[in-house]
């Protein structure tokens, strides 16, 4: 069993932010306490600059080409104005990708010096937005690219050419872009899957940790509670009967020393298991059906009427857990019958072979006169039940016809 450790709260990212996109950085960043936008990083300062560059570099190109075409007096100055604009918008990309590539799209319509412009902010949505906005905005790009080469044919490559070298450049633009998406998409989901698998490990240890204590409570109430009963018994007769006989007296003080005795090294085991972290068995062995024998010995020089019939056929293989199971549903019946019908003769039965399972019984008759009422839970007969359902069996228990009550049990004996 593993030691409780303290949770420790989701810290926010702590790798090199400068090496990855701001918006990246924002999904990855899992401390609560930020919030608004995302600055941005070293990586997306060069990245803008080189975007506007680029656009610069293609406008100043296209700006060139304009010598060779007529065009109307004024319009290569219009042309150049809005050429300018466009690159100095592309600082606006990542803030509205989905604006900016469709204000682009009728701008390139009319101004060959922002085609640089239009493919970033194309390349920019494909980036930051899902493919429908990117299929508009591509669509309509590609349905006026026949109405700009129309009015403003290249000399040097036939119409034709010029929508099949604009159609492929526009589609390389996109899936460039998809493709950057689709591998932040997957960053994003290991790290999610990351995280559910931390979760996830966690709440088995969660689990884990609360099964092995319900577990340790069980064995404390199993070992505990038989031990204690046989103390409070044998006080209540020396306190009742001060004028016994003082063979009595002295076999009472007994079996209370050893009755202390043994609880006392059963808490100390369960504590150092608690403590150590070792499993349940690392400690003394486990009592199993071969100390059933001593259990009844135990609980008649107590004072209980006690009657084994055991007719098992093979005892000595019987599996362990199976062994102890039986045990200590033996036990909790005889721990019960010592508080609830004191005086009666309580029969122990088990029965069984492999292949046909292990039958026990524990049955006592109802006691006789008025019993004072002893305060209990019903903890242990819980236990028993989830016991003897773990290991593939049954548990049953209730009053009989006659008054008495009776435990009773199978367990899988293959």
């Amino acid at each position: 069993m593993s030691r409780d450790k303290p949770e420790t709260a989701p810290q926010a990212f702590t790798g090199r932010r400068w090496l990855l996109p701001s918006a990246l950085v924002k999904e990855l960043d899992l401390d609560p306490d930020r919030s608004g936008r995302t600055r941005r990083t070293a990586r997306d300062w060069v990245v803008d600059f080189s975007c506007f560059l680029l656009a610069v570099i293609v406008g100043l190109l296209a700006a060139d080409t304009m010598k060779n075409e007529d065009l109307p007096e004024g319009y290569a100055a219009f042309d150049q104005l809005l050429g300018a604009l466009s690159c100095a918008a592309v600082w606006l990309r990542r803030r509205w990708p989905v604006g900016l590539a469709a204000v682009m799209v009728p701008i390139n319509v009319v101004s060959s010096t922002s085609g640089g412009a239009g493919l970033v902010a194309l390349f920019t949505l494909a980036v930051h937005r899902p493919f429908r906005y990117v299929a508009w905005v591509a669509g309509a790009s590609m349905v006026l690219n026949p109405l700009y080469f129309w009015f403003r044919p290249d000399p040097d490559v036939p119409y034709g050419w010029s929508l099949v070298l604009a159609a492929v450049l526009t589609v390389a633009v996109v899936g460039w872009g998809m493709f950057v998406r689709s591998k932040r998409q997957l960053m994003l989901s290991l790290r999610d899957r990351a995280r559910r698998a931390e979760t996830e490990a966690r709440l088995r240890a969660e689990q884990a940790q609360r099964l092995a204590r319900e577990a340790i409570a069980r064995e404390m109430h199993d070992v505990l509670a038989h031990r204690l009963t046989l103390l409070s018994v044998h006080a209540g007769a020396l306190e009742f009967r001060p004028d016994a006989p003082r063979e009595e007296i002295v076999r009472a003080a007994g079996v209370i020393r050893e009755s202390a005795h043994e609880a006392l090294q059963d808490l100390r085991e369960i504590i150092g298991v608690l403590r150590a972290g070792e499993p349940d068995d690392a400690g003394r062995p486990q009592p199993t059906l071969a100390a059933l024998e001593a259990l009844v010995a135990e609980s008649r020089e107590a004072g209980m009427k006690v009657a084994l019939d055991q007719r098992v056929t093979d005892p000595a293989a019987v599996p362990a857990s199976v062994g102890r199971t039986a045990y200590r549903i033996a036990q909790e019946g005889l721990t019960n019958a010592r508080k609830h019908a004191p005086g009666t003769e309580v029969t122990v039965t088990v029965t069984g072979g492999p292949g046909e399972g292990l039958s026990v019984s524990v049955r006592n008759p109802a006691p006789e006169g008025e019993i004072p009422h002893v305060p209990g839970s019903g903890q242990g007969l819980i236990g028993l039940t989830e016991r003897a359902t773990l290991t593939g069996g049954r548990l049953e228990h209730g009053h009989a016809a006659d008054g008495g009550f009776e435990v009773r049990a199978w367990l899988p004996w293959g």
